[in-house]
């Protein structure tokens, strides 16, 4: 969670442009780094930087998918749903709020399940 990760990088990372384009792009459908790179228009070794980083913090989360000839793909997607900032006794807070989409399918699955 963005807990792990120290407020002043979390707000770094929502002020760069990049690391902001990448989540947008990965909130709609996972994505290849490759993929990122051509959609946010943006070479590739800036679109790994920005995401290693954007995992550290656990903004996106990455999946191996098998391809067709056997190889595996990373596939990004964007972890964060919400974050709420608060100001306690000086210091700041994050609470990071996530739904994956593997976690909005396995609830419609449940709800099914549990409607028959």
């Amino acid at each position: 969670m963005a807990e792990d990760c120290p407020p002043n990088e979390v707000f770094a990372l929502l002020d760069d442009e990049y690391a902001r384009s990448l989540l947008l792009a990965t909130s709609h459908e996972p994505m290849t780094a490759p993929e990122l790179s051509n959609q946010c228009e943006m070479s590739k070794s800036t679109v790994y930087r920005r995401l290693n980083k954007l995992e550290e913090c656990n903004l996106v989360t990455a999946v191996h998918v098998p391809d067709p000839d056997g190889n595996h793909t990373k596939q990004y997607e964007a972890q964060l749903d919400e974050l709420v900032v608060s100001l306690t006794e000086g210091e700041f807070e994050l609470n990071l709020q996530t739904t994956t989409r593997t976690q909005e399918f396995a609830d419609a699955f449940t709800n099914l399940w549990e409607g028959l």
